[in-house]
């Protein structure tokens, strides 16, 4: 890909995100959602490969369906009620088809079947912005109309998505499906305490953001696309390894690192709303994500010489390591006794 066209994807994407999250009119935040889409196509199709080429047009049809439906239900809400303000969805039918409009986008259980492939059929730049930066937009049209959001098919979604998250992530064996899979477990959690709790959802995103692109980065620097090649990256970037189980083990919320954080408060939250079944569920489906980050961990340092690999030991490599990574695995790791200022902040 030439500059010029990465500057202008890039550009793009920016715009379409910023118009979307500062919009109040269904038709703007519908247009900076086209944009995303039109911006990130290009990305997933760079390569030229066969996958990459079919996880774009699955991309595509996947987003602009719902787009479709978006707009039908906002035109929807539009004709019942005379109001194009995105705060305003007060009728039943309208808000059912742009909550399934939104899972769409998202990837949330039962439309999360093209998250996974499309993640797989790109590079590893890509899919850290499929699984973050482009979940902001309609994350944030979620969180605009979680007033008026049905509680009962927002919370089976949630329970779903982290269930489903965490039993596909079980028998993966490629890096970015693994992270696809527990890209769909952290947005069940973020569905989940949406409507008790706005603010902490985006809280939850902000330091998921953060874990995903210390993650994504270190499997960049290293060249880790499988569990294979996972157990010799050590002997490319032996820190790296070793901070990468760290960030593993933190995005898999154990104390006393971030990740611990927001599933702490959402189950805080939730028992505090009278909903302990549900924190009680989700706290108990959140240790099939732990047993494959565990084995991810394992994998990236615990397994050493010898073992059954047939890789080449590649020593002395010169692997450009990228400066941002260490700013990022320190906010992955410590924030946890900063916990009190976050709170105030929000």
């Amino acid at each position: 890909m030439s500059p010029y066209t990465k500057l202008l994807t890039s550009l793009s994407l920016l715009l379409g995100t910023t118009i979307t999250i500062s919009s109040n009119h269904w038709l703007m935040a519908w247009v900076g959602l086209e944009i995303n889409t039109l911006a990130i196509i290009p990305m997933i199709a760079k390569s030229h490969h066969p996958r990459a080429i079919e996880a774009t047009i699955k991309y595509f049809l996947v987003q602009a369906t719902a787009s479709a439906l978006l707009l039908f239900s906002s035109m929807a809400n539009a004709w019942s009620s005379g109001q194009w303000d995105i705060t305003q969805m007060t009728h039943t039918t309208p808000c059912l088809l742009m909550t399934m409009a939104i899972a769409m986008k998202l990837g949330l259980v039962p439309f999360h079947f093209w998250f996974p492939e499309v993640l797989q059929g790109t590079s590893l730049t890509t899919a850290l912005l499929l699984s973050t930066l482009m979940k902001l937009p309609p994350l944030t049209l979620l969180l605009l109309t979680s007033h008026s959001l049905n509680p009962t098919l927002l919370t089976t979604m949630a329970i779903s998505s982290a269930a489903l998250g965490g039993w596909m992530g079980l028998n993966q064996t490629q890096t970015r499906k693994i992270l696809a899979f527990s890209s769909i477990s952290h947005l069940g959690w973020m569905a989940a305490i949406i409507l008790y709790y706005p603010k902490l959802t985006l809280l939850t995103f902000y330091l998921y953001t953060i874990l995903t692109t210390t993650v994504f980065l270190t499997l960049n620097t290293t060249k880790t696309m499988n569990l294979q090649t996972m157990t010799i990256a050590w002997t490319k970037a032996p820190v790296l390894s070793t901070t990468l189980m760290l960030t593993l083990l933190s995005l898999a919320g154990l104390p006393p690192l971030t990740g611990f954080l927001p599933k702490w408060l959402i189950l805080q939250e939730l028992t505090s709303q009278e909903l302990t079944p549900t924190a009680t569920i989700m706290a108990m489906l959140s240790l099939l994500g732990l047993f494959f980050y565990l084995r991810l961990a394992y994998h990236s340092t615990i397994t050493l010489p010898p073992n059954s690999t047939t890789h080449m030991k590649q020593w002395h490599t010169n692997n450009p390591t990228n400066t941002i990574i260490a700013p990022l695995t320190s906010s992955s790791l410590l924030l946890l006794p900063l916990s009190p200022m976050i709170l105030a902040s929000i």
